[in-house]
């Protein structure tokens, strides 16, 4: 039976792997060995221990003869800077760098919140600026209240220009930004059941919403800083916001919302409208059923729904929708290990196709990949490094528009049933899966041709990492320990094995080659058939999985 009671017993090697593939995107060896024997509860605990960015803000190291520099703490407005799409790609490259460097689930929480407040940094969000300080709001709330960041995410400036809020007046209403509020971002639609009655609300709900959130400006020039998050916001046109009272639908039990003038009363006027869409247990179930998709698995059946979804929404709604406990409660479980239960076929461990981003992430981590450092070598690390091949080759080759997914549900792997993560895996996005560890392990661009200057010494991630490298079975065994989440069996341990000892040889042709190496120094025998191992390995279905 589904259960929610905290695992016991402490975790091995397969559990550890577990929760950090799924808690975080920095996961090397190191971290691994550090959960190793700790319990899950402790585990976690230790994933949310607040932490501090590496990188305080982005930099943009062009014009080459007057770098922009940190333009989004600059005075000139946001859109007076030149060449938007790079410098929108920068600040994702500013986040990433950031997520690769704490072992926390602070940015993975972070990017959850960014698949249910979806905004687009490439589609109408705005000069890359506003969409800066739009990935500093998550990360804001990525451990504090989702019912709070709700209210907030309405006067994120971002967010008003993409959905269109900016432009929503009393005597010209735009409902775009309230339709995917309870569309997309909250208690999400349910079965329809009749013309403009989608259970959980109608047509009328939306137009009554749009009311409420009239008269919301973008700040064009960021001079409004919000006093709990100290991050600039829009602000409130009071001659534009609709006063009159707004009555809702028996979806909300006919409530009545009272119109207000000033902008500090207009405010109040949002937070009723937030209280009221989040006190429907829809709503918590919907986030429940979100989390339950990123961070356990993309189907479940009723049982789950019953004893895992139901009692996770009651303890967001007694939480006040803060994110932490919930969080807690669901990666501590018996559950989220698949310990509940002895049946092998709804098996959790390694249901998961990765998301381009964390295939990218867990191989610079775990194979301690060198690329540029942006605090001493800023144009190779942004420009030639992030923007030119993670950004613009990899992750469009790999069908992942990075922060920028084609539409405002957000990403297909996280709503579009059935195939859900599979969306990541297909014939058109595996060149950019395949060629990555091949570029990383030749320091050139296989994509889409160009430099890396990124690199993945082969060589030294065995010596480095590899106990028992001279016997070519105990070294694939272990790098498979490493790299997938189940054990692999005999034959594919020897499908393996065949990189490093041609079929036929005994292994100790292997042991001599690596002893040789040990012994002179010269990788040259030893690097030409780890590359092929590695690059074998990483290419596998099993590493596709977490």
């Amino acid at each position: 039976m589904a259960s929610l009671n905290p695992l016991t017993s402490n975790l091995d090697q397969r559990k550890a792997k577990h929760l950090l593939r799924r808690a975080t995107f920095n996961f090397s060896k190191n971290q691994l060995d550090s959960f190793i024997g700790t319990t899950a509860l402790n585990a976690v605990n230790t994933l949310f221990t607040p932490t501090t960015n590496t990188l305080a803000e982005p930099y943009d190291p062009l014009p080459a003869d007057a770098p922009d520099g940190f333009w989004t703490s600059a005075t000139a407005l946001p859109n007076s800077f030149d060449n938007q799409p790079r410098k929108r790609a920068i600040v994702t490259g500013w986040w990433w760098y950031n997520a690769m460097n704490e072992t926390s689930l602070k940015h993975k929480l972070s990017f959850f919140l960014h698949t249910c407040f979806t905004v687009a940094k490439d589609d109408g969000a705005g000069a890359a600026t506003y969409y800066y300080d739009y990935l500093r709001l998550l990360d804001f709330y990525a451990f504090g209240s989702i019912k709070t960041l709700a209210k907030k995410m309405t006067l994120d400036n971002a967010m008003l220009e993409y959905l269109d809020n900016t432009r929503n007046n009393k005597n010209n209403p735009n409902e775009n930004y309230a339709r995917e509020f309870f569309e997309l971002f909250t208690i999400l639609e349910g079965e329809q059941i009749g013309a403009g009655n989608y259970t959980n609300y109608t047509e009328t709900d939306i137009q009554q919403a749009a009311k409420v959130l009239s008269g919301y400006k973008k700040q064009e020039d960021r001079s409004i800083i919000d006093a709990e998050t100290g991050l600039p916001t829009g602000y409130i046109n009071e001659e534009l916001h609709d006063t009159d009272n707004k009555t809702f639908s028996a979806a909300f039990g006919g409530a009545t919302i009272t119109g207000r003038e000033t902008p500090t009363d207009i405010l109040d006027e949002l937070s009723d409208f937030v209280d009221m869409v989040f006190s429907q247990e829809e709503t918590a179930k919907a986030y429940c059923r979100k989390l339950y998709r990123y961070f356990v698995k993309s189907n479940w059946d009723e049982e789950v729904e019953t004893d895992i979804i139901t009692p996770l929404a009651q303890e967001l709604i007694s939480n006040d929708y803060n994110i932490e406990p919930v969080v807690k409660t669901l990666l501590c479980s018996q559950h989220f290990y698949d310990a509940d239960d002895t049946d092998a076929s709804d098996e959790i461990i390694g249901s998961i196709i990765k998301n381009p981003m964390q295939h990218l992430s867990e191989m610079c981590a775990m194979f301690n990949v060198t690329y540029p450092d942006p605090n001493t070598d800023t144009l190779n690390f942004y420009n030639t490094f992030f923007y030119r091949f993670i950004h613009n080759a990899y992750f469009s080759y790999a069908g992942m528009g990075f922060f920028s997914p084609e539409e405002v549900a957000g990403y297909p792997a996280y709503y579009q049933e059935p195939l859900y993560d599979r969306n990541w895996f297909s014939s058109n996005t595996i060149i950019g899966r395949y060629r990555l560890v091949e570029s990383f392990i030749a320091g050139e661009n296989t994509i889409s041709n160009g430099d890396t200057y990124a690199l993945l010494d082969t060589v030294k991630f065995v010596e480095d990492n590899i106990a028992n490298a001279s016997d070519p079975v105990l070294l694939v065994t272990e790098i498979a320990d490493l790299l997938y989440p189940e054990a692999i069996d005999e034959d594919r341990t020897n499908y393996f094995k065949s990189f490093l000892v041609e079929e036929g040889f005994p292994d100790y042709y292997w042991t001599g080659t690596w002893n040789n190496y040990l012994s002179s120094n010269d990788n040259v025998t030893v690097k030409i058939r780890l590359d092929a191992l590695i690059t074998a390995m990483v290419n596998a279905a099993e590493f596709q999985l977490m």
